[in-house]
Formats: structure tokens, C-alpha cells, sequence
């Protein structure tokens, strides 16, 4: 009965994300976390600070 209890949030979790899934437009997040770190390479590129050639 114990793995029945500690796994219930999971399950219940589980089912409703399945049935959002299926009857609503869900996002893909792989696509959406793609984009971020696209834009993130942008946003480093571009405000990076020049190397000096001290450092070598």
C-alpha cells in the first residue's frame, strides 16, 4: 500500500498531463528551449568583452 501512496502524485500528474496534451495547444518546449539558448549565444556574442592579448 505504501508504493501505491508515494506514487499517487506522480500517476495524478502523469494522466493530467497526458489529457492537457492531448485537448489543449501545448507549447513544444523543445523547440521553445532551442530558441532560448540561440538567443543566448546572441546576447554572449554580442556583450562579450573583447579578449585582450594580455591574458596570454
Amino acid at each position: 500500500m505504501g508504493i501505491v501512496r508515494r506514487s499517487f502524485s506522480f500517476l495524478t500528474g502523469t494522466a493530467c498531463g497526458i489529457y492537457i496534451a492531448q485537448n489543449y495547444k501545448v507549447p513544444n518546449i523543445n523547440k521553445l528551449a532551442h530558441c532560448a539558448v540561440s538567443i543566448a549565444k546572441e546576447l554572449e556574442k554580442r556583450y562579450r568583452k573583447p579578449e585582450s592579448s594580455d591574458d596570454v
